[in-house]
């Protein structure tokens, strides 16, 4: 028994501390991308790429399931994009409520008999319509097909554009956010075939007829974590990832693809719960079979801004859904385990996320069971569990005030001194007792994984216009950041 809890505990310290160091050698390599992406954009011109006619054009598809609240002025504001060659596609998706009345008035659709060619099978397209005011506008009204990745694969099917932009209906996008995201793309067309792009929380921010208007933090407190924590997973880990070509996620609210490679992988596949993840999972390993050179990329200053849950119930849902999908993805992709043939991405991206990803939960609560047995038995001396999860905490808290710090040095969103301050005040409160909770919450959701449960659940939404209370919104899925 000495001799197990001793075992444990010298795997878990390795453990922690084998995952903040890897997390601090993202942090230093973020930091360096970012002077880099800087100086690049510093001799691009982006003035230029809005006005030429030789900008590739892009196909933004929008799936939209019940999001009459919002889909106007969202659609509207997409429309208005600094972009010469732009395509939108919406998608209502079965929506039980007036999304697809309020489009046709609004934009004035006609119905029209333009060819539609499903050559990813989807549920039925029951109609094609077209704008009257906006030609560049396409709305397509099909079966409910359960999921995001279903509508989006009919977008895919209706798309003309060399390039897709996939995008959340409750999206905001800043106004030269496709340009930004095109310019690594515009640098090396051939290798670069996906970039995504950075999300962060829309709460408590001003937003009017789909235009952010000004950036502030938000006042509860369970949404400054969740800011604190997209900076820290984006800034530093997405970045750090992308660097050496390991990125395996690419958020499903902005991100923009190949149409040919989408293609030629089938789409999204239907069945996926974390439809983003396995969609970079699956390109990643069509590209290494293929033997190509390719580059998934990640840019930090094209912004989108979505709505983060704003209650304990709606955020546990959304994180059980994450580890689920996680899950779903990495099973299915097994094989890839320190297979050389799939050479970095098996052999250390694949693995780190089994090991720091996907089985941390379980691994933490072990952990916590056998230290704290260790210590009451007296195998493991107090003051050493005390300095140990000092330690951790500390050192956890420091790589999340440096992603702050790192917002606010290079970007500067938000220009009040006193959200910066709460920023960094929230980072301590972080890791405890935030973190407990969401290593409850993705161990809920490797038990609905492992008995089958993979339904999807329904996420309160309080609308860009932040109602007082969260229960007066409206509910939907969405995909995972």
């Amino acid at each position: 028994m000495y001799e197990f809890l001793n075992i444990s505990n010298y795997t878990l310290f390795f453990y922690y501390l084998l995952s903040n160091m890897v997390y601090l050698l993202l942090l230093v390599v973020a930091i360096f991308v970012n002077i880099r992406h800087q100086r690049l954009l510093a001799t691009t011109r982006l003035e230029h790429l809005k006005a030429s006619p030789f900008a590739p054009p892009i196909s933004l598809l929008v799936p939209a399931h019940n999001e009459e609240m919002m889909i106007v002025d969202s659609v509207g504001s997409l429309l208005r994009l600094d972009y010469s060659e732009l395509e939108v596609i919406v998608i209502n998706d079965g929506s039980t409520d007036r999304t697809l009345e309020k489009l046709m008035d609004h934009f004035q659709l006609l119905r029209t008999e333009a060819l539609y060619v499903p050559e990813i099978q989807t549920k039925p397209v029951r109609a094609v319509y077209m704008s009257q005011n906006y030609p560049q506008l396409l709305v397509l009204d099909k079966e409910a097909g359960g999921n995001k990745a279903d509508a989006v694969n009919a977008g895919i099917n209706a798309a003309s554009s060399p390039y897709l932009c996939i995008l959340d209906a409750d999206a905001v996008l800043e106004q030269d956010a496709l340009l930004r995201m095109m310019v690594p793309i515009l640098r090396d067309p051939k290798n670069v075939v996906a970039v995504g792009g950075i999300v962060r929380a829309v709460n408590g921010s001003r937003v009017e007829g789909g235009i952010l208007r000004e950036v502030r933090l938000p006042k509860r407190w369970l949404e400054i974590i969740q800011v604190i924590e997209y900076l820290r997973a984006f800034l530093i880990g997405r970045e750090g990832w992308a660097h050496f070509n390991m990125l395996l996620l690419i958020s499903g609210a902005f991100g923009i693809f190949r149409r040919d490679l989408v293609k030629a992988i089938g789409g999204y596949r239907s069945s996926a719960i974390g439809e983003d993840l396995d969609l970079i999972v699956r390109l990643h390993r069509y590209l290494r079979e293929k033997k190509q050179h390719y580059h998934i990329g990640f840019i930090p200053d094209p912004v989108c801004w979505t709505e983060v849950p704003s209650t304990l119930k709606s955020l546990a849902h959304q994180r059980a859904r994450w580890q689920v999908g996680m899950f779903d993805v990495l099973w299915k992709n097994r094989d890839m385990i320190f297979n050389p043939r799939y050479g970095r991405l098996g052999l250390l991206a694949i693995p780190y996320h089994w090991l720091f990803e996907l089985l941390a939960p379980v691994i933490e609560v072990v952990g916590y069971t056998t230290i704290f047995l260790a210590a009451l038995l007296g195998v493991l001396r107090w003051e050493f569990f005390i300095q140990f999860l000092i330690f951790g905490y500390a050192f956890a808290t420091l790589i999340s005030i440096g992603s702050v710090l790192q917002e606010e040095i290079t970007f500067r969103r938000y220009n009040d001194w006193r959200d910066v301050a709460r920023m960094i005040l929230f980072c301590f409160f972080e890791h405890f007792p935030y973190r407990q909770l969401h290593m409850l919450w993705r161990l809920q959701g490797t038990w609905q994984y492992l008995r089958g449960d993979v339904s999807w659940k329904q996420l309160e939404r309080v609308g860009f216009q932040g109602q007082s209370e969260p229960k007066q919104g409206v509910t939907k899925p969405t995909s995972g950041s």
